[in-house]
Formats: C-alpha cells, sequence, structure tokens
C-alpha cells in the first residue's frame, strides 16, 4: 500500500469517527440515553479501568479503533474484490454495534443493557457510521478508477 492510500484511509477513519462521536453526543444531550458515553468508555478493559481519561483522550481511543477498522475493512474489500462496499460496511459495522452492546453491562456509567431506547440508538448511529465508511471507501477506490482511467 502506498502512502497516498494509508493517509487517504487515516483520515476516513478519522472523518467517519467523528461522525460517530458527534452523532452520538448529540443523541446523548438530545434524549439523555448514554451513547456518547459507552461508544467512549473503556471501564471494561482491565489495563485501563484503573485510570480516568479526560474526554478529548476517550474520543482519541475511539479515533484510533476506527482507523484500525478502516485498514482492516479495506483490506477485506480489495481480498475479496467486495463490490457492494456501502452494503458490506454497514452491515460489517451494524454486525460490530450487536455485538459490543452488552459491553454496557460492564459498566454503571453506560446506559441499561435492557434500554431499547438506547440500543436503537446505538444500532442506528453504527449505521450511519458504515454508511460514511462505504461511501468514502467507494469514492476513494471511484477516484483510483477514474484516474487509472485518464492515463
Amino acid at each position: 500500500m502506498d502512502m497516498k492510500k494509508a493517509y487517504q484511509l487515516l483520515g476516513i477513519g478519522i472523518v467517519a469517527g467523528l461522525v460517530l462521536s458527534l452523532f452520538f453526543k448529540w443523541i446523548e444531550q438530545a434524549t439523555g440515553h448514554k451513547v456518547y458515553t459507552l461508544l467512549l468508555n473503556v471501564d471494561y478493559i482491565p489495563v485501563f479501568r484503573n485510570y480516568t481519561y479526560s474526554e478529548p483522550v476517550e474520543v482519541l481511543f475511539h479515533l484510533i479503533v476506527s482507523i484500525v477498522l478502516v485498514f482492516v475493512l479495506q483490506f477485506v474489500i480489495e481480498k475479496r474484490n467486495i463490490k457492494q462496499i456501502i452494503g458490506f460496511c454497514t452491515l460489517v459495522n451494524f454486525l460490530i454495534g450487536a455485538l459490543i452492546y452488552p459491553t454496557t453491562g460492564l459498566s454503571m456509567r453506560t446506559p441499561p443493557i435492557d434500554s431499547v431506547a438506547a440500543i436503537v440508538y446505538w444500532l442506528i448511529g453504527h449505521i450511519v457510521y458504515g454508511l460514511v465508511l462505504g461511501i468514502l471507501l467507494t469514492r476513494t477506490r471511484w477516484r483510483k478508477t477514474a484516474v487509472q482511467r485518464e492515463v
């Protein structure tokens, strides 16, 4: 992978991660459902639970995960020659959201595990995140194809 592609993926991870963060922060402020708190929560990770982090540091942790995920998804998309990138990213991130939601039961700061509203907001947020990732990854692929056609 060339550096230009790596920087594009880095940027996509940051943009999509910030979209998800801002979406959940807005939902939490508007409804009181602690989905933003859940997104940033690291209480259940043994090494991290011993420390208190500021909000910007917790957002940075989230962005690192987002960036890693973008690189993994891009690798899978290229390896499997996936054509429906938006659908693939949306489905994968919906599933990730569904798998991660139960961690809410591991912290007193996050929504109750049986909060239907929080689950719905959480899954909608991950769908939005998947759509943003899919759209940005598709645009990156189109640009690459358009440049190759011009040459």
